[in-house]
């Protein structure tokens, strides 16, 4: 198993953590997604899976949940 936590912005409420989630665990291999919501600056969000991701494929994630992005991309 690998766990990885990314620095998400864009996120503003528990809305946004449901949209976010449900793209994330869409991905291959995920069997799990945590975030801790800071609404309106940088959430942390941890996903785990059965292989480490590419950044890529969780970047496209977050934007198909709405307008979130990697913190720094």
């Amino acid at each position: 198993m690998a766990s990885a936590t990314y620095q998400v912005t864009g996120m503003t409420c528990e809305h946004c953590a449901r949209a976010v989630t449900t793209e994330l665990m869409a991905l291959a291999g995920v069997s799990g997604v945590s975030i801790d919501l800071f609404p309106g600056g940088t959430s942390s969000v941890t996903v785990i899976s059965n292989k480490p991701l590419a950044e890529q494929a969780v970047a496209a994630a977050l934007d198909e949940a709405g307008e979130y992005r990697l913190s720094g991309n």
